[in-house]
């Protein structure tokens, strides 16, 4: 099968952002950034506006490409290269809200050390698979020092 393009985004307010934990598909169990696949057409910025209003009710703001990673899940036979884009929200005081009970259990804003430490074994948090390959292929890598450099 053919690598598939995903998007997972950074909802950025201060130094946290939000991740939730995976429900019924690829990945379960693991804990995500809002995103999912690029459509036909669309630029990799409306996909992470559309994916994060239909995921958590959030309206965002200046979004901005980051950086990309590669990914196979041969458990499932999927390949996917995941698009990181950042954001910030239109309402500095909105919270996420589940709004596809059937794909996430809870959204919580974490800080970039909190998702560091949840890779590492035994944590309890596994993350998705593109957020640990993040931190395995883009080492130093931090999504709002990246939003800063980011043209």
């Amino acid at each position: 099968m053919d690598p598939r393009v995903g998007v997972g985004v950074f909802v950025l307010r201060g130094n946290k952002f939000i991740v939730g934990k995976r429900l019924g598909s690829h990945g379960e169990g693991t804990y995500a950034l809002p995103g999912g696949h690029l459509e036909y057409g669309e630029s990799f910025e409306e996909c992470a506006a559309r994916e994060v209003l239909e995921e958590t009710g959030l309206e965002v703001s200046e979004l901005r490409f980051l950086t990309a990673t590669n990914s196979v899940f041969d458990d499932v036979k999927k390949h996917y290269v995941t698009i990181f884009v950042a954001c910030t929200l239109r309402d500095e005081g909105a919270e996420p809200r589940v709004t596809e009970p059937d794909k996430c259990e809870a959204w919580e804003w974490i800080e970039w050390s909190t998702m560091q430490d949840w890779a590492c074994e035994g944590s309890g948090r596994p993350l998705f698979m593109p957020l640990t390959n993040l931190l395995k292929q883009r080492p130093g890598f931090e999504p709002a020092k990246a939003l800063t450099n980011a043209q």
